[in-house]
């Protein structure tokens, strides 16, 4: 368990004001010129060697993300930060509550790696509907300005650096990092073909490096207190804190920073209080948001909570966002809740992501009343395949893994509703597959 000295975030709950002051008293803004002074390689080279992986949902390594920007921005061109606040992933809401409560550690740290990156702006490009903590964040920025810690020599570093906050309008493909850049230049949010990467053609043709909120806000923390302190939490390859954002049927559903693989009955337990009606009531959980696929209560128990052991899950941590399902769940009309969203939020740019997610969606539908033939199970499935991986952006996957979740572990629930809307007693799939 985490002490709560190693905390980062340590107003994540509100019970100090978010303002600048009561900032600078947790240790945000103390001395910031001083770690600029490391100069800009020695911070990517100490963010590398913390080990920290994207809080986004993908973990592509931090460190190695900022070093793909030019070491020298041409003429015309300049370098370009856009921080990812759009969070708009069902089951996640960590990002909210670092904006509301505890802002300047963000702000502090877009500088931190704006400068670490070349960068001359950052662009938070926080969610729309976030409306309350847009007004956090506007403010925030504005007393950061008027203590001289942005604009023109920034901290007194001789740095020029600006934050701009950029507010969205409710579209979930934006938090895709090209559809937020086109966004951001007032087009249509549609996710772009790479190559080009954002980080050699990205906001207004320049190269652009695209973050998480929570990846962003942690880094000036990281290289007062050192890579190794941060590194030592964790397995190899996921290593550091991560903010848990626990929801669904456990007894004191909460958003919490964790080590990074702690087991899930640990962080049920001492956080959450446990599973409502106990640990054998426990049916299901979708670890890392709406995208991943679901874990059956047996597998996910006593599975560390990080990057590779959900993987060998054949699920994901994603964005840490824990969904926990008891046994009072209609398993097969939550994922198909779940294929209505991606259906509604689909760009349509993709021909597999347009059509296929409507048409999973209706199949969804006719699951959930069991008015299906058993042959569209294996038809289902097959059309996910199609589906994943065939698509610009990940919200294909998106859509697909859910499905695919469900089919590998719910697939006897299913035929048993086919089968009693057709009044038989099904084959089960197993004792088919054997003969």
């Amino acid at each position: 368990m985490l002490a709560d000295s190693d905390r980062i975030f340590t107003n994540l709950y509100g019970f100090q004001p978010w303002g600048i002051d009561a900032a600078m008293q947790r240790g945000d803004w103390v001395e910031t010129k001083a770690l600029m002074a490391m100069g800009q390689d020695a911070i990517i080279d100490a963010i590398k060697a913390s080990g920290l992986r994207g809080r986004g949902g993908a973990g592509f390594p931090t460190g190695m993300k900022w070093s793909f920007m030019p070491k020298e921005p041409k003429p015309g061109r300049p370098s370009f930060l856009v921080i990812n606040a759009d969070e708009s992933e069902p089951g996640s809401c960590k990002d909210r509550e670092i904006i509301r409560h505890d802002p300047h550690k963000l702000v502090e740290g877009a500088l931190i790696a704006g400068y670490a990156m070349r960068a001359r702006a950052a662009y938070i490009y926080i969610r729309g509907e976030y409306i309350r903590e847009a007004e956090t964040l506007f403010a925030a920025v504005a007393q950061a300005y008027e203590k001289g810690f942005l604009g023109l020599n920034a901290c007194g570093s001789g740095y020029d650096f600006d934050v701009f906050v950029h507010r969205g309008a409710g579209a979930y493909i934006c938090g895709e990092e090209t559809a937020m850049l086109e966004s951001l230049e007032g087009k249509k949010g549609q996710p772009r073909l790479k190559p080009p990467f954002p980080a050699g053609a990205g906001l207004y043709g320049c190269p652009t490096t695209v973050n998480n909120v929570e990846s962003i806000a942690v880094g000036p923390t990281i290289l007062r207190r050192g890579a190794e302190w941060f590194a030592s939490f964790g397995r190899p390859n996921n290593l550091g804190t991560k903010l848990f954002q626990i929801s669904g049927h456990v007894n004191r559903p909460c958003v919490v920073e964790e080590a990074m693989s702690i087991s899930f009955r640990d962080l049920i337990e001492t956080h959450c209080g446990g599973i409502r009606g106990g640990w054998d009531n426990l049916l299901a959980v979708i670890p890392g948001g709406s995208s991943v696929p679901l874990v059956p209560a047996h597998e996910i128990a006593d599975a560390p909570m990080d990057f590779d052991g959900l993987k060998e899950l054949k699920s994901g941590l994603g964005t840490a966002a824990v969904i926990v399902m008891d046994k009072s769940t209609d398993i097969v009309r939550a994922i198909a809740r779940l294929s209505y969203f991606y259906k509604h939020e689909s760009c349509g740019q993709c021909t597999p992501c347009r059509e296929g997610t409507g048409w999973m969606w209706r199949v969804m539908q006719r699951l959930v009343t069991g008015d299906a033939e058993p042959h569209e199970i294996d038809l289902l499935l097959e059309v996910t395949t199609q589906v994943e991986g065939h698509t610009i952006c990940a919200l294909g996957d998106a859509a697909a893994w859910p499905i695919q979740g469900l089919i590998r572990h719910f697939r006897p629930e299913i035929e048993k509703r086919i089968a009693k809307r057709q009044g038989f007693v099904a084959v089960p799939h197993t004792a088919m597959a054997a003969e």
